[in-house]
């Protein structure tokens, strides 16, 4: 009995990749926003860009995420390092995971330091997604 107890706890807690975190009115409204949104991620010392084309976004950046200086660059590079590993395995794990969500890796390497502004984007399109999408790429809660 306590043996399928405990195993009965640790499936339930274990159980996938959905997020179920409370979801404001103007997060929502970014959510269902269907017009063509796309916000460009570049820092000229490194060269590195990423496009991100995805409706609400931008919306969402600018009126829901916190604002630029509220993390620190060191977390932000954590969570991002977390977060890439975990999108680049989904992409690769096209079977297990929604091909149409995961479409392409993302080159993100801890040893180049792409600053700060490419980092608090890249890790708030992480948050929007998760939660948009009701997906977790990490061991934490997506939250603002």
């Amino acid at each position: 009995m306590f043996l399928f107890f405990g195993l009965l706890i640790l499936i339930t807690s274990c159980t996938g990749s959905k997020v179920n975190t409370p979801v404001s009115e103007q997060e929502r409204k970014a959510f269902n926003t269907s017009e063509a949104d796309t916000v460009e991620i570049s820092d000229e010392e490194s060269n590195y860009e990423i496009i991100i084309i995805e409706p609400g976004f931008n919306v969402w950046l600018q009126a829901v995420a916190r604002p630029p200086g509220y993390y620190s660059k060191s977390f932000l590079e954590n969570r991002n390092r977390l977060f890439v590993i975990e999108w680049n395995n989904r992409v690769i794990n096209n079977l297990q995971f929604d091909p149409q969500l995961y479409q392409l890796q993302i080159d993100y390497d801890p040893a180049i330091d792409y600053g700060y502004d490419v980092n608090y984007k890249l890790y708030n399109y992480f948050i929007y997604f998760q939660r948009k999408y009701n997906q977790r790429l990490g061991p934490f809660a997506p939250r603002i």
